[in-house]
């Protein structure tokens, strides 16, 4: 039989590391599952244990959905039975995006051709995420691929209803904003230059509020091209900048610093990274492989630094709750429970339960920002309308006196 050498903690915390025989990967993983044992990696001898090719799902026009819908049908017509091509090949057929028709179809050929699944979707890292493959990988090598399908499947809808409740409440504020710039920017290039027409045949002196806002029309009417230039020029740096690893950096840590928004976006970063390690970790990807896949898609740098960190904790033997509680992004609830999540080995279980209480939180959090920001957002646009037609109309309420 195949030697492989596994690392793996026990319920105490304590770190085992030994060279054992196997039928295969799959039967060792299986074995030491069942003595409760966190696995942290698996290896044959002079082998790697696993290789991955791919990023974040960003596909020309596959979208999340898309693979929730791909993942639950596979996931049916797997369990009823139906050969991969088969199934691929049926799903190929009524899949209506052509770009996905078109990955679906070579992945089919690719498994025709002896490839695995998991292989076959590797060679599209813009569609299947390393995530993904990872967990079809565990699938195949568990014989559990209907169920980590399925699982796969559950895992995207969370994922999307999340983003989607997060990304509502952020739209309607970013909505009124850019329309609040672009009425003011009508008001001061169109309309504010008429009324100084007609303020410089009344004479007088004009109040403050209204030269100041005649200064700032006048020079803006002036300078616009300059000034636009120059805004789109700072944008265009700006996100070079954060597209950075440093810049990256920075601007999730200042993100998670804002009031209100900033505890919003640690608790979804928290639901992410728990729902995300569990889906994994349930589906028998060891514990190392499945940090890096987590750091990856965590989208936020801050975490993704975090977790790297743990990992490389872990490599040296301490558990998972120390090293995330030096890091001070996840809250000590958070830490606590994966700390008994690990002593219990029940961390899978935990996880899940941190990731569930999260989304809740979160939904619960943005419904009364959403009724909180609405007020806001109206007082905000009326003041800054309200104050430039007041300037605007602050001398005709002096008219009598501008005229004598």
């Amino acid at each position: 039989m195949p030697k492989f050498k596994f690392v793996a903690k026990n319920q105490q915390g304590q770190t085992i590391s030994e060279t054992v025989e196997a039928q295969s990967e799959e039967a060792l993983i299986d074995s030491l599952r069942k003595k409760q044992l966190i696995i942290i990696s698996v290896a044959p001898l002079a082998a790697k244990a696993f290789s991955f090719f791919s990023k974040l799902p960003s596909g020309k026009g596959v979208n999340i959905d898309d693979l929730v819908v791909f993942s639950r049908q596979l996931a049916t017509m797997v369990d009823a039975g139906l050969p991969i091509v088969q199934a691929l090949d049926i799903l190929s057929e009524q899949i209506e995006k052509k770009h996905f028709k078109t990955i679906v179809s070579q992945v089919k050929k690719d498994v025709e051709s002896g490839s695995s699944l998991s292989e076959a979707m590797a060679k599209h890292p813009r569609v299947f995420s390393e995530l993904f493959v990872n967990m079809v990988g565990a699938g195949e090598a568990s014989g559990m691929l209907d169920e980590i399908l399925d699982r796969l499947a559950s895992y995207l809808e969370a994922t999307s209803k999340l983003i989607k409740k997060v990304r509502s409440a952020l739209v309607y504020p970013v909505v009124i904003m850019v329309m609040a710039i672009v009425i003011t920017l009508f008001l001061l290039i169109k309309v504010v230059p008429t009324f100084e027409g007609i303020f410089e045949g009344f004479g007088g002196a004009l109040p403050l509020p209204t030269l100041i806002l005649l200064k700032v029309s006048d020079t803006l009417r002036r300078f616009f091209p300059i000034v636009f230039g120059i805004v789109t020029v700072i944008g265009f740096i700006f996100f070079r900048y954060i597209k950075t690893p440093v810049g990256r950096l920075q601007f999730d840590t200042f993100m998670l610093k804002i009031p209100v928004f900033g505890k919003v976006l640690q608790k979804v970063a928290v639901s992410r990274f728990s729902r995300t390690l569990s889906t994994l970790t349930k589906s028998g990807v060891s514990i190392l492989t499945a940090l890096e896949i987590v750091g990856k898609t965590s989208g936020n740098k801050v975490v993704e630094v975090a977790v790297n960190k743990t990992r490389d904790s872990i490599k040296e033997g301490e558990s998972i709750a120390t090293p995330l509680a030096k890091a001070k992004v996840f809250p000590p609830m958070v830490v606590r429970m994966i700390s008994v999540g690990e002593e219990t080995g029940s961390l899978e279980e935990m996880l899940t339960k941190i990731a569930d209480f999260y989304d809740a939180d979160v939904t619960t959090t943005v419904d009364g920002l959403t009724s909180l920001i609405e007020p806001l957002v109206m007082i905000f646009l009326g003041l800054i309308i309200g104050s430039i037609v007041v300037a605007l109309y602050m001398p005709i309420f002096k008219i009598g006196e501008l005229i004598q």
